[in-house]
């Protein structure tokens, strides 16, 4: 335990393990041969669990991670002369090395500014009506992150009035769930009421930062959107031969409830470093905590002061340290993190 005390970092929720769920399905899907390529049944246990996640009979595909799941979700709703609207904050704007543009052929990221991370109805109605002329990639789809890389989460009604726009502007509605969970989690809403119900065309769920060694799933909720994406897949690079091995821990994640669970459990402990800096000088939250993650503002010293202390952090968004939570997280060790937080940033206040 004082190994796990020491070393355990919230710079981000990937530096997590993989949980008991997910390590439990896998092994049990280590036992003897199964067929390739998706043909076996692990792989259609857990389609067949999302579907009965979403209330829906929804087309679903496994890719390793989610610059893929995102690249190739997004190469599918549009051609190479289209567009894509995004947050200036996007994940696939700022940390995915222009892969939905290489997975589409060229299709180009329209970026409507924003000021928490959280796009609107009116940002992407300025974005696709700015330029209509055939000498400006037409505007094909949305993109929203769930939770947001600032750590917002979109409501249901906002995720529905976007999709109303989308629609208005014959535009398709995608949603990067790296941390679905946690906006579920959060908002205490259904998958569905978050996804289809209100719009969401194709939704990339994230599993590598809720709990999974790897693995994110892409699902359509319009099968006709999936005309052919097994070939994207293939092509990409993303349909694993031992499939059975990306598609079991799913089923220890959904059948378990540990989905849910550990998306719980993260966002407590983002609360729980939260409620311990209310009342610390010189140290404010950035943005609000809606779902796992904490950005705090602090004087330089002072972050300066705790990076010298062992601890790990981003400032990558608005200047300020960003603390990710997961779903091993101790609460002692976050604890520990508020009272170094603390002991820095008073001296640097004084």
């Amino acid at each position: 335990m004082a190994d796990i005390l020491t070393e355990q970092q919230f710079a981000s929720d990937n530096y997590s393990g993989i949980c008991p769920e997910a390590w439990a399905a896998m092994a049990e899907a280590n036992a003897g041969h199964a067929p390739a390529y998706g043909a076996d049944a692990w792989t259609q246990r857990a389609a067949d669990g999302f579907r009965d996640l979403f209330e829906t009979d929804c087309e679903v595909f496994f890719a390793f991670n989610g610059t893929a799941a995102n690249s190739m979700a997004l190469a599918s709703l549009c051609r190479s002369y289209h567009s894509v609207i995004c947050a200036e904050s996007a994940h696939v704007e700022t940390d995915e090395c222009g892969a939905p543009e290489f997975f589409s052929g060229g299709s180009k990221l329209l970026i409507a500014p924003t000021t928490n991370g959280l796009l609107t109805p009116e940002s992407v109605r300025a974005v696709a009506e700015r330029r209509c002329d055939i000498h400006f990639p037409k505007p094909r789809a949305v993109t929203i992150t769930q939770s947001t890389e600032t750590g917002r989460v979109y409501s249901v009604a906002q995720v529905q009035a976007l999709s109303e726009t989308c629609r208005s502007l014959g535009l398709r509605l995608h949603m990067d769930g790296a941390r679905f969970a946690n906006a579920c989690a959060a908002l205490q809403r259904s998958p569905a009421e978050l996804t289809w119900k209100s719009g969401v065309d194709v939704l990339c769920f994230g599993g590598t930062k809720n709990g999974m060694a790897v693995g994110e799933a892409i699902l359509f909720f319009d099968r006709a959107m999936a005309e052919d994406f097994d070939y994207r897949c293939k092509q990409a690079g993303q349909l694993a031969s031992k499939m059975r091995y990306l598609s079991a821990p799913w089923v220890g994640m959904l059948e378990s409830g540990a989905w849910l669970g550990n998306a719980e459990h993260a966002n407590a402990c983002a609360r729980r470093l939260a409620a311990a800096l209310t009342d610390v000088p010189g140290v404010s939250l950035l943005f609000p905590v809606e779902a796992n993650a904490v950005f705090l503002a602090a004087a330089p010293a002072a972050l300066d002061a705790l990076a010298r202390r062992g601890w790990r952090f981003y400032t990558f968004i608005g200047g300020g340290a960003r603390f990710m939570f997961a779903w091993d997280t101790l609460p002692e060790r976050v604890d520990a993190l508020a009272r170094d937080i603390r002991e820095c940033a008073v001296p640097a206040a004084a």
